[in-house]
């Protein structure tokens, strides 16, 4: 009797690793869409600005000659 609810939570609990690798796998597939989303809008506005958006200005000293 033992093995017999052995069996059935050794299925339950594959069932339950495969539901959750489902559910993993749509999470992941919706963050690389929004990333891809974001990247395209940074290059866009990086075209209307002539890509001077977040960029810092380098701290430099200038010699008169």
């Amino acid at each position: 009797m033992g093995s017999v609810v052995s069996c059935i939570a050794d299925a339950l609990r594959a069932v339950g690793r495969a539901i959750m690798a489902v559910i993993s796998a749509i999470g992941r597939a919706i963050t690389a869409v929004v990333n891809g989303i974001v990247d395209f809008l940074m290059i866009i506005i990086g075209c209307l600005t002539c890509n001077r958006v977040g960029r810092r200005r380098r701290g430099g000293t200038t010699s008169a000659v």
